[in-house]
């Protein structure tokens, strides 16, 4: 059974940085799409940030040319680096892993923007 952990959040002012890691069991971590979706209170989940086993990537456009998400196939990691923090980027942040037609998340870890 695939299982995720979630580490790096935290709290930080706006304009910040912090480096959200995503750890995975398994032995196929290479051929799983793995995306992070956040949640903020009161509001839906919302996709952050994909990478294809192939290296593609996507971005919501609200975190474009901020946030870059990468992966560490042989550590069996993904990352979400985030830069110029807002504090709308307030949110539980969750790792999603996907491969066939099989999915399974983490526990998500809080992320707070505030001065």
């Amino acid at each position: 059974q695939v299982q995720l952990v979630e580490s790096g959040g935290g709290l930080v002012q706006p304009g910040g940085s912090l480096r959200l890691s995503c750890a995975a069991s398994g032995s196929i971590f290479n051929t799983y799409t793995m995306t992070w979706y956040r949640q903020a209170p009161g509001k839906q989940r919302e996709l952050v940030a994909r990478i294809t086993s192939g290296g593609s990537t996507t971005y919501a456009d609200s975190v474009k040319a901020r946030f870059t998400i990468s992966r560490d196939n042989a550590k069996k990691l993904s990352y979400l680096q985030m830069n110029s923090l807002k504090p709308e980027d307030t949110a539980v942040y969750y790792c999603n892993a996907k491969w066939g037609t099989r999915d399974t998340w983490g526990q998500g870890t809080q992320v707070t923007v505030s001065s």
